[in-house]
């Protein structure tokens, strides 16, 4: 069985930065594609960043203040947030896929406020 389990959320300023970590529960190198989305209030679930052997994407909203990096040492895949802004404030959500079955975290809170 897969699991996923986030850490790292919180509160914090804007302008300030985050660490999520995503622990696994098997190897990370048997997942197709890891990575982080989020969902604002009263919005969709969106894509934050995703990573396989072959290349790392980001949404163009996150795109140089983010890093999806993963630790095959760990199990884990961590999302590294730099100049967090009032609208990153979201639940994020760590996700795995194995062929086409997607895998979930419960999600972690995220807020940007002064």
């Amino acid at each position: 069985q897969v699991q996923l389990v986030e850490s790292g959320g919180g509160l914090v300023v804007p302008g300030g930065s985050l660490r999520l970590s995503c622990a696994a529960s098997r190897s990370i190198n048997s997942y197709d594609v890891m990575g982080w989305y989020r969902q604002a209030p009263g919005k969709q679930r969106e894509l934050v960043g995703s990573t396989n052997s072959i290349s790392t994407n980001y949404a163009d909203s996150v795109k140089g203040r983010f890093t999806v990096s993963g630790d095959s040492a760990k199990n884990t895949v961590d999302l590294q947030m730099n100049g967090l802004q009032l609208d990153d404030t979201a639940v994020y959500y760590c996700y795995a896929r194995i062929r086409n079955v997607v895998y979930w975290g419960q999600g972690i809170q995220v807020t940007v406020s002064s």
